[in-house]
């Protein structure tokens, strides 16, 4: 059997999800790194904004835990700044002095949760949870989707059309009068459009071209 593209394995082994830790309280981030890993999750923790873009790698799934209240960049302005920077992270906010306006702010900008401390500790590692498990689909999906693109982008104009025509089901002949190029071409790309895409069968390239119209068709990951 044909092995699959090395990009295509590669989508399907996800990284270990991280849990982001920033406040600028020492206290807080020594006792939430040491709950967190008490029940084996992997812990980073910052003291604001700053530190965490400065050191946190937008390609890993995880979640931030994420105080309103910070110097130099407060949780807000790292909450707006996370897309731009390609980071694709649920947000819980941790606050103190949490009122409905903050609750409100933090909700629109599409923070996932929002907790006012104290908290009960088994509360915050089920939404942890929660949080680690819908990023992880959220980066499976964006994975899957740059692999089909990168996949997709190795056909030639001429791949593509055939491509396109054969997962309409039509014959090689019939592709060929459609294109106004001889039979023997249209095996060639198919030949070729097999080996670049990684598949064997017509249902193998079906299910790539449905994935590759939802991926264009789909807007940005609606917040769960």
């Amino acid at each position: 059997m044909k092995a699959a593209p090395a990009d295509a394995r590669h989508a399907t082994e996800a990284p270990e999800p991280v849990v982001y830790v920033v406040d600028d309280d020492g206290g807080v981030r020594t006792s939430l790194k040491w709950l967190l890993e008490s029940v084996g999750l992997c812990v980073h923790a910052y003291a604001n904004g700053r530190e965490f873009l400065d050191a946190a790698d937008p390609s890993v799934p995880g979640c931030i835990l994420l105080d309103v209240r910070m110097p130099y960049m407060g949780g807000f302005d790292l909450q707006e700044g996370l897309a731009p920077r390609g980071f694709l992270l649920p947000v819980i906010f941790l606050t103190a002095h949490g009122d409905i306006p903050m609750t409100v702010r933090a909700m629109k900008g599409g923070a996932h949760d929002f907790l006012e401390k104290p908290f009960n500790d088994q509360a915050l590692i089920d939404r942890v949870q929660v949080a680690l498990q819908l990023s992880l689909r959220q980066h499976a999906a964006a994975t899957t989707r740059g692999s089909l693109r990168s996949r997709l982008g190795q056909l030639s104009a001429r791949e593509r059309e055939v491509f396109e025509k054969m997962v309409e089901g039509k014959a090689s002949k019939v592709i060929a009068t459609e294109l106004d190029i001889s039979y023997k071409t249209v095996e060639v790309h198919r030949a070729h459009i097999r080996e670049k895409l990684g598949v064997t069968s017509l249902a193998e390239l079906v299910r790539l071209a449905v994935e590759d119209r939802s991926a264009n068709d789909s807007g940005p990951p609606v917040r769960e």
